[in-house]
């Protein structure tokens, strides 16, 4: 795993984890909120994404600690991490381009969930079909 890769992780599930308690004690203050931020219908919107980003911040920390345990559980982590994470971006990104929402506060931290796995995706699923690869020979 690049030092990138590692910076990156932690930087995205631990703010996962922030935005989640700064959301659940109303540390945002509405001027910084998404639109409509007092509709109920977009705040269990938003915590519809709760279980994914924690889903998220678990698989994506996993990895670490396997990663440094040299398990090779890692890889197969963080494949479904980096997925989770562009699925989650993508899903925001949506809703915020059907509700025609275009506030850069929202959309840049969406577009970076959506766009930084793909960076890593290519790579890793090659690695792990490399891995496969020389197993199924050894065999």
């Amino acid at each position: 795993m690049s030092g990138k890769l590692k910076g990156l992780f932690l930087f995205t599930d631990l703010s996962f984890l922030v935005y989640w308690l700064a959301t659940a004690f109303h540390w945002i203050p509405p001027e910084y909120a998404y639109q409509d931020y007092n509709n109920k219908l977009l705040v269990v919107w938003n915590w519809s994404f709760f279980p994914l980003d924690l889903l998220i911040s678990a698989t994506g920390l996993l990895s670490l600690y396997y990663y440094r345990k040299n398990s090779p559980v890692w890889r197969p982590l963080v494949l479904i991490s980096l997925i989770l994470t562009s699925c989650s971006g993508l899903q925001a990104i949506a809703f915020w381009a059907i509700k025609q929402d275009f506030d850069l506060a929202w959309w840049i931290p969406n577009l970076y969930l959506l766009c930084y796995p793909l960076f890593f995706l290519p790579g890793l699923v090659r690695e792990i079909s490399f891995s496969e690869v020389s197993m199924n020979r050894r065999a």
